[in-house]
């Protein structure tokens, strides 16, 4: 790929570094999971950077036939209303849109709405979506419970309940959202970005604990945990080696993974 060439297709760079030169300078270097072409696809159809291979490279291309029209599309895109009154659509924008990412969201394709939802109900056809707000360093952030009427599933993101209280085991408070989200549920899927050997309630960066997760569910009845958002520097042996010793707790605990199904 070089740069002013024409193209459109996308590749996903499965093995090996790529460099990325832009008017002769050299701008980033890519390893495997990169995806590189989006902005000649999304944008003129023109080749914006020239592509180096550092190291033998293997690549997955993927033409741009294969997306297809997808211009008659329509999505509505639900999100914790802006605690400063902006649109929904706005806030989005401050992290969706240049140097962060390619496009705005009003240059998506398709028709989009976006709408900031408060703390409550919101039906979705036959899903019961209920969303609460749980305290989380940095912005508005909201936990959610989504259930038919018979099964059921809470998933609470970056969670710092310590902001409210130590709670009863120095882990931080099990607070009403938090409770109300996971009451009863067939799993709850929570931040363990932390472990108790760990955890400094001072320095938690807005995340929970694992074996706060396990409180949590006892207290509120779930059935079963799934822990995820894993501290980046973990490898997969020392987090089946710390989550070892929490499956003898009274509810079910794993570990999520990529690409994982779960059916309820």
């Amino acid at each position: 790929m070089r740069q002013g060439q024409t193209g459109s297709d996308l590749y996903l760079v499965l093995d090996g570094v790529i460099r990325v030169d832009r008017d002769g300078a050299q701008r980033a270097e890519y390893g495997p999971g990169a995806i590189l072409g989006e902005r000649a696809h999304l944008e003129t159809g023109v080749r914006t950077s020239t592509l180096v291979a550092v190291t033998p490279c293997r690549v997955a291309a993927v033409p741009a036939s294969q997306f297809g029209d997808r211009d008659d599309a329509s999505v509505r895109l639900l999100m914790p209303a802006p605690a400063d009154a902006s649109s929904a659509e706005a806030a989005l924008a401050r992290g969706m849109s240049p140097p962060h990412f390619p496009i705005t969201p009003r240059q998506l394709r398709g028709q989009w709405k976006f709408d900031g939802i408060e703390p409550g109900i919101v039906r979705l056809g036959t899903l019961t979506l209920l969303a609460g707000e749980i305290p989380h360093k940095g912005g508005r952030t909201f936990g959610y419970r989504v259930s038919d009427g018979v099964t059921s599933f809470a998933y609470l993101p970056d969670h710092s309940p310590t902001s409210l209280g130590l709670g009863p085991d120095g882990l931080g408070e099990h607070h009403d959202a938090a409770l109300e989200l996971a009451d009863g549920a067939d799993i709850l899927m929570h931040d363990s970005f932390w472990y108790a050997q760990d955890f400094e309630p001072a320095e938690t960066l807005g995340h929970a604990a694992a074996e706060y997760a396990i409180g949590l569910a006892v207290a509120a009845g779930a059935r079963q945990v799934l822990l995820l958002h894993h501290r980046p520097d973990r490898t997969d042996s020392e987090l089946e080696k710390l989550a070892a010793g929490l499956r003898v707790s009274p509810v079910p605990v794993a570990l999520a993974a990529d690409g994982e199904v779960i059916c309820l």
